[in-house]
């Protein structure tokens, strides 16, 4: 296939990431060519609706010869959006490329997106591509880790089949198979807190269910190790997270080479993602940047 896969947009009421995310995009030699979808999602008050509005005419005005925007009539929530934006996008096309309003990217994103989604369209043990990598000096330039992620990520059709939107499925599964540790990072973030708080309603997180998901069926993301994505929305301005700059990296300049990966979990980048987690974790708690209970509300909230 030699078409460009549709990128889908998430954006609310946040003009001015939602810009600085579509002006990045536009950097990407494949952008123009790309199909884009961008959903707006409704304001929840009064008070949200000046901004949702200038997000929406940022949108209408924004010039791509591929674009077609969904105005959501309410307030639908990322979770419900995604869910559903993503499922119609790879019904229809088989494939989908997934950014939200505040997921910056390289100049080479739209590349590496499109060349792994080429190379591993049929290979079964992959579920997903992602953009984002943590920052880590020795990541090798490209590596498969079992399990999803949510920042500027693409998957196919047969991979979204895969996801299951009940919390409480996952949970009993996860339980049954021995993989708690394992959904921890081992051990190194309470990512079992937050199945279990989106389960009884504290938080309303599509992505730790698609990330449990990919795990219960034993797949493999591909993900770079020099990031392609950086997240801004850490500032504070988002709907679901605190100000804070532990995720920040800096955006690759160089594209990533994909040739002789092999096609199994690279066990000491593993290692590297747990001793960092682990890190960035005693950083907070030490800082009195977040106390023991709010540290599982600040990952809950970034998940979301």
């Amino acid at each position: 296939m030699n078409e460009k896969a549709p990128i889908v947009l998430f954006t609310f009421n946040r003009p001015e990431h939602t810009r600085s995310t579509l002006e990045s995009l536009a950097q990407n030699p494949e952008f123009s060519a790309s199909p884009l979808f961008i959903y707006c999602d409704g304001e929840r008050n009064d008070a949200e609706a000046a901004q949702v509005l200038q997000t929406r005419e940022l949108v209408r005005n924004w010039s791509h010869s591929h674009k077609t925007v969904i105005e959501r009539d309410r307030n639908w929530g990322l979770a419900n959006s995604i869910i559903d934006g993503v499922t119609r996008l790879c019904d229809d096309h088989g494939q989908v490329i997934v950014l939200e309003d505040d997921m910056v990217v390289s100049r080479h994103f739209l590349g590496y997106m499109n060349s792994a989604l080429e190379k591993y369209r049929d290979d079964e043990r992959i579920i997903s591509v992602h953009g984002y990598s943590f920052p880590i000096a020795g990541l090798p330039e490209a590596y498969f880790i079992k399990g999803a992620s949510c920042w500027g990520w693409a998957t196919w059709k047969r991979g979204w089949d895969l996801f299951e939107p009940d919390g409480q499925k996952l949970y009993d599964e996860l339980l049954t198979r021995k993989l708690m540790y394992r959904f921890d990072v081992n051990g190194s973030y309470p990512y079992r807190r937050m199945l279990g708080d989106q389960i009884h309603g504290r938080v309303d997180s599509w992505a730790v269910r698609w990330y449990a998901s990919a795990l219960i069926h034993d797949k493999l993301t591909l993900y770079p190790g020099r990031s392609l994505v950086h997240n801004t929305g850490l500032d504070g301005s988002g709907s679901h997270c605190d100000d804070y700059d532990g995720f920040a990296t800096n955006l690759s300049t160089t594209a990533i080479n994909l040739d002789n990966l092999s096609v199994s979990e690279d066990e000491q980048a593993l290692e590297a993602w747990r001793g960092y987690l682990k890190s960035l974790r005693k950083e907070k708690l030490l800082s009195g940047f977040l106390s023991p209970g709010k540290i599982r509300k600040f990952i809950s909230q970034r998940l979301k």
